[in-house]
């Protein structure tokens, strides 16, 4: 099952069972969806395990994640409408009529491709992220709130983009007040802040107050999402500091929860981040520049390698570009040889869907990285300078 290539939602749907939903409570499936990375905009993993992660990306994770949540919701509430028809009507309902945030995929695509359509551009914060600024924070870290307007959704559909509008208000108030009141910021919260920032969907001008965005906050599983987020943003070097408790201590008074849910979210923000500091990009010291070079040759590397059968043959029928790609580990082409391979690439990027990614706007910037990582992904044939580990 590859979250990257058409159909993928219909294959997925008939690998889960029913039975992992109704037997799977729904704070429980909250946490597994924290422990999976998705509450906190960082998809280490696919929830309940449902499927191996085996060389999926954080990307492909996350589409996952997002999809079951969607589709546990669904179950629980025993709705007659289709699955993917009532999602895509959820989509609809809170979506911008005037500058539609899908106003380009909206046509006449069956429901599960429109659905595949809509989940793929709703959970990267901007279309061009390939040159936004080298924007490294791909995956948007608001995603659960989605899930929440879902849930609504299918109890009353009445003003729903009203509940959504107000919910992210309430909790980009909450979250920034938090970091706001540190009086030494460090980077990670810096990188906080742009990252919600850039994942907030509704913009206004001003900041709802804090009584007022506690007001918005009422249901069990709002409660938990913003104590979740309230303790992410107060990590900073694992410690939370005195106004920092006395912050989630007011939070529980005002929302009217029991001490160790603070504590448990607490225990579980130091947990993820203690194990997967690594994987979490808003963690790393690494520059912007770093980063991107970083994620987009872990990208040029995944779409080679599932992609390597048909590039051998394209490649195979194309002797100058097979030819440059082999002079290209030997030498440093010359301009006029970089066209030319870059041309001859293009031209098989658009026989091949899966790297399509190439011809968007901004692709051009990954070509050397496909250049570079080619001949060391594909067979030792096209590189006859490669030393295998077994001639060192």
């Amino acid at each position: 099952m590859n979250p990257s290539a058409n159909g993928w939602i219909k294959k997925l749907l008939n690998q889960v069972s029913e039975t992992v939903y109704s037997q799977t409570e729904t704070d429980v499936f909250y946490i597994n969806l924290k422990r999976a990375g998705f509450i906190y905009g960082s998809n280490i993993k696919v929830v309940l395990d449902i499927i191996k992660p085996f060389e999926l990306s954080e990307e492909e994770r996350c589409k996952i994640n997002l999809l079951i949540g969607f589709h546990y919701i669904y179950n629980k509430e025993n709705t007659e409408v289709k699955f993917a028809e009532s999602l895509i009507r959820y989509y609809k309902s809170i979506s911008d009529q005037k500058r539609s945030f899908f106003e380009d995929l909206f046509s006449d695509k069956s429901p599960d491709s429109l659905l595949e359509s809509i989940i793929h551009k709703r959970i990267h914060i901007d279309d061009n992220f390939i040159t936004k600024n080298f924007n490294y924070f791909l995956i948007n870290a608001l995603l659960f709130v989605d899930i929440l307007g879902y849930q609504r959704f299918l109890k009353e559909e009445h003003n729903i983009k009203n509940y959504v509008e107000k919910l992210e208000s309430a909790l980009e108030t909450i979250v920034f007040s938090v970091i706001e009141n540190k009086s030494n910021k460090s980077d990670y919260d810096e990188n906080l802040i742009k990252l919600f920032e850039s994942s907030i969907r509704y913009k206004n001008a001003e900041l709802l107050t804090y009584n007022d965005a506690i007001a918005i906050i009422s249901e069990p599983l709002e409660k938990l999402y913003v104590i979740d987020l309230v303790c992410m943003a107060s990590w900073t070097d694992k410690v939370i500091d005195r106004e920092e408790q006395d912050f989630l201590d007011q939070l529980k008074t005002d929302l009217a929860i029991d001490h160790t849910i603070i504590v448990k979210s607490v225990n579980d923000i130091n947990l993820f981040y203690n194990e997967h500091k690594e994987d979490v990009a808003f963690l790393s010291s690494k520059n912007l520049a770093q980063s991107f070079y970083d994620n987009s040759s872990k990208v040029v590397s995944k779409l080679i390698n599932r992609n390597s059968k048909r590039l051998i043959k394209e490649l195979s029928e194309s002797k100058e570009a097979l030819y440059l790609l082999t002079q290209s580990t030997q030498r440093n082409l010359s301009d006029e040889e970089q066209k030319k391979i870059q041309t001859q690439l293009l031209d098989i990027f658009k026989s091949i869907p899966s790297l399509a990614i190439f011809m968007l706007p901004g692709g051009m910037l990954l070509l050397p990285l496909f250049i570079k990582f080619i001949p060391k992904l594909l067979p030792s044939a096209f590189d006859d300078n490669r030393i295998d580990d077994s001639e060192k």
